[in-house]
């Protein structure tokens, strides 16, 4: 009995995490610090960064790390502003060419 109350227990929360419609995540890129979700600092390097991206011209790609910029502000899930500085980051992107390679760590 505490096995399967545990698996319905599992079941339910999984199906609570996992989106109902997965798709790329929608970025819009603003000017100004102040109203964005993120700072973001894009890298040279792999091993630096926090997020690998690939940057996708279909909304409907829904892997991880793979970033559809939108035109309008309210279509976003996230605000990002670009900084020159890594100090100032929040997160810490590398631009790959390759779908396959993109991923995030948290």
């Amino acid at each position: 009995m505490k096995r399967l109350y545990a698996f319905f227990l599992s079941i339910m929360l999984l199906s609570i995490c996992l989106p109902f419609r997965a798709s790329a995540a929608q970025i819009f890129i603003t000017n100004y610090p102040s109203e964005a979700n993120a700072k973001v600092f894009v890298t040279k390097y792999p091993s630096e960064a926090n997020c690998i991206v690939y940057d996708t011209q279909y909304s409907s790609d829904n892997e991880p790390g793979v970033w559809f910029y939108t035109k309008y502000k309210g279509d976003a899930r996230a605000v990002i502003y670009y900084t020159q500085y890594k100090s100032e980051a929040d997160l810490i992107v590398y631009f790959t060419k390759y779908k396959s390679d993109a991923r995030c760590r948290y």
